[in-house]
């Protein structure tokens, strides 16, 4: 438990050169009666009786604990030493994720506390730093039985049931720590503008004095192909790059520019973050979704972002990129990220390999028909969307999963329909999905889902120019104009053993399952009403065992025979 896990630099997009990890041995205790704070595990001569390595949570094996029992509350400290460029300038701590609601201290100064389990923060500690030696405390607490806990596929009850999995509890993305002059940059947003070339530039600093200047540059292979300086005249800057060369962003040539931004003070103090951009649009033409004016069929997997060791958070970087790899080799080519805010490691793969993606909120755990489901949900869902808007690999959002049925109140309705608007003014550049294969309200994209398991009966329901098949038919309805796509099919249970959970009677054989998965894929990819599709699973979870991988990602089929499949459709298409 020595080494420092997760050593690669967590925000690829907004990256510094002086930043320090504090991923490695923390001390922690368990708080069962979230009594911590009146017990006086503040107090640094209070011993606390574990180590954890961190960013890997208590319940996982990796953590050193795997403790797989409730935890309403869980403390950790460490001492680091105050890095020299932290004398002059400000000091920023970073959490990757802490779930679910945490409190931070610095020196027993409470520096901020954050409601949300998935979304990233960073609190500016230098008024409570101290010379030499310092302690960073941290509390968080988790009600994962809640109502108004959105807690995704975390299981409700203590053993692990059905798509419901091993808990996550307090920290489980990497924490880190950087130096930054008095006035720094503190977010951009980048959005791209395939067909002309440009990249309009929203920049955000902190500590403004008049007279900073900002320079952004681009580069290609080396190449510098934009640079443009603008004065600051506030705290928001705004600009725009036009590229010499124009290269777009696509699934099958992800061209990523590198991109530098200069921030310098009158007085010379000097802010430099590195990050990159992809030129690529989305728009929707009829039931067409298209990507840079071009129709690209999706063929998605769902993904849950669950790992054996790490349950949460994956062992390593490579890790990451794998689960991509391994999914591009079957002939997807995206993803749902499915109930999870998947950590930034992830999109950044997605962007370099040209993988197509979906953001999630974990909207399960939250019951929007009760009246304080918005307040619970949306906070944490505009900090997913806002950390995450500028990678191009993400070509949609779906902050909802699976809600059925008006609650009679009205509640559940203005829950969906405030998200939707909410996210449309956040992001305006992609499409929505209110609800996926639930009830929708006001959505960009109609989808369903379907885990039939009779290939006649899917071929009959989604057969060329018939009315989508929907169950819900009758309290919602499809006008036949948006795209439409099943979200969810599939799910095909086969296991190594007799135990596990999965959708229908199981295969026999080998053989009998790639003739079922060929016949579902096939109906669907011939349907030239659909935008694309999204498979159940791309690997095992735990005791759900639909996966086209097992939990330890070793193949379960001949990948080249799902491969021929999902790739029939280029054929098709030509």
């Amino acid at each position: 438990m020595n080494e420092i896990p997760r050593q690669e630099y967590p925000r690829p997009q907004f990256e510094r050169e002086n930043w320090y990890n504090l991923n490695g041995i923390w001390e922690f205790e368990f708080d069962f009666g979230a009594s911590g704070r009146d017990r006086g595990l503040l107090n640094p001569q209070k011993e606390y009786s574990r180590q954890i390595l961190v960013p890997f949570c208590p319940e996982s094996e990796l953590s050193g604990i795997g403790y797989k029992d409730f935890m309403p509350a869980v403390w950790y400290r460490r001492k680091f030493d105050l890095p020299k460029e932290a004398k002059t300038g400000r000091t920023l701590l970073h959490f990757g994720a802490v779930d679910y609601d945490s409190e931070v201290w610095v020196n027993g100064v409470s520096v901020g506390r954050h409601r949300g389990g998935y979304t990233s923060f960073t609190y500016d500690i230098t008024d409570a730093l101290a010379d030499g030696e310092n302690i960073i405390t941290v509390c968080a607490e988790d009600d994962s039985r809640g109502q108004l806990n959105p807690s995704g596929k975390q299981c409700f009850v203590y053993n692990s049931i059905g798509c419901h999995y091993t808990r996550t509890t307090g920290i489980w993305q990497t924490v880190w720590i950087e130096c930054v002059p008095n006035t720094y940059l503190s977010d951009f947003r980048l959005v791209p503008d395939a067909e002309n070339g440009t990249l309009a530039i929203e920049a955000f600093l902190q500590g403004y004095v008049p007279g900073t200047f900002l320079t952004a540059k681009a580069f290609l292979d080396g190449e510098e192909e934009a640079e443009v300086t603008v004065k600051a005249n506030a705290s928001t800057v705004r600009t725009m790059l036009t590229v010499k060369n124009l290269k777009l962003w696509e699934p099958d040539s992800p061209v990523l520019y590198d991109l530098t931004f200069t921030l310098k003070t009158p007085d010379g103090d000097t802010d430099r973050v590195k990050s990159y951009f992809g030129l690529r649009t989305v728009s929707i033409d009829g039931k067409k979704v298209l990507i840079n004016g071009k129709p690209v069929f999706q063929r998605l997997v769902l993904d849950q972002g669950f790992y054996p060791d790490g349950i949460y958070t994956a062992p390593t970087d490579e890790a990451l990129k794998r689960d991509i790899e391994l999914s591009m080799e079957l002939g997807f080519n995206g993803a749902r990220l499915h109930q999870k805010v998947f950590e930034q490691r992830f999109l950044y793969w997605a962007d370099k390999l040209g993988y197509l993606v979906w953001g999630e909120m974990p909207s399960w755990g939250v019951e929007p028909s009760l009246p304080g489901a918005l307040g619970a949900f949306l906070p944490e869902w505009m900090e997913a969307v806002e950390r995450d808007f500028n990678a191009p690999s993400i070509i949609g959002w779906c902050p909802f999963n699976e809600v059925w049925g008006e609650s009679g109140n009205g509640f559940m309705e203005q829950t969906l329909a405030m998200t939707y608007r909410v996210t449309k003014a956040l992001d305006p550049t992609r499409p929505v999905i209110d609800s996926s294969g639930g009830y929708h309200g006001q959505t960009d994209i109609y989808d369903t889902h379907d885990y039939e398991q009779d290939g006649k009966v899917f071929a009959e329901r989604y057969r060329p120019g018939s009315t989508l098949y929907d169950e819900r038919e009758g309290r919602q309805h499809y006008d036949g104009c948006a795209p439409v796509m099943v979200s969810e099919f599939g799910g095909i249970r086969w296991a190594d053993s007799e135990e596990g959970w999965g959708y229908g009677e199981a295969p026999k054989t080998e053989r009998e399952f790639i003739d079922r998965f060929y016949s579902l894929t096939d109906t669907l990819l011939r349907n030239p009403d659909h935008m694309g599709f999204c498979y159940t699973q791309l690997y095992d979870v735990e005791q759900e065992k639909n996966g086209l991988y097992r939990y330890d990602r070793t193949p379960k089929f001949d990948t080249a025979e799902i491969a021929g499949a999902l790739k029939k459709k280029a054929a098709i298409e030509e």
